[in-house]
């Protein structure tokens, strides 16, 4: 889950099918309920694009991905001046070089390349909204510099910052033309 509608997508699920919970979060629902139906509620989820996830590795993995999500992506728009094996130690209560091997076995990815995927991706709905220029995008994302924004992106997407700009200007309408 990675917004407040996935939220409250899953509490009406919950709902629909009287599962008293007590909160639903990115990623975790906290239910009351000793005697669930884990079945009927997988198959629930699937239908509105969710899994369910009850196996404790794959728990931590996703944990780690809404961990980074929701930092990258609903930060209020401050500085990404975070040490991120610090942070997810911290949030998971579990030591960086064990949740970097088990995130490794079941993303297929590393955490620092997850990291570096969700931040152009954050780069790519800045340059959209066109309210910042390159280089406070870089700043804000905690690049070292703008040179390195653009060479990652570049790397990652295959194709420059300003390449991107200029197909988002062309595919965006502007007010008067809605």
């Amino acid at each position: 889950m990675v917004c407040r509608r996935c939220i409250t997508a899953v509490e009406e699920t919950l709902t629909k099918l009287k599962i008293p919970f007590s909160s639903v979060t990115l990623g975790r629902a906290v239910v009351e309920n000793d005697n669930l139906d884990y079945g009927l509620l997988g198959k629930e989820l699937e239908k509105i694009g969710f899994e369910l996830i009850t196996d404790e590795k794959e728990k931590l993995s996703e944990n780690i991905k809404n961990l980074i999500v929701s930092y990258i992506h609903h930060n209020n728009n401050d500085v990404l001046d975070i040490n991120f094996s610090v942070f997810l130690s911290e949030k998971t209560g579990k030591e960086y070089s064990y949740i970097s091997k088990l995130f490794s076995e079941h993303e297929g990815v590393t955490i620092e390349r997850y990291i570096i995927l969700q931040k152009i991706e954050r780069v790519k709905e800045l340059v959209s909204y066109n309210q910042l220029n390159f280089s406070e995008i870089a700043f804000l994302l905690n690049y070292s510099s703008p040179a390195h924004l653009s060479k990652q992106f570049k790397d990652i997407t295959g194709m420059t910052l300003s390449e991107y700009k200029k197909k988002t200007d062309k595919q965006r309408n502007t007010i008067d033309k809605l």
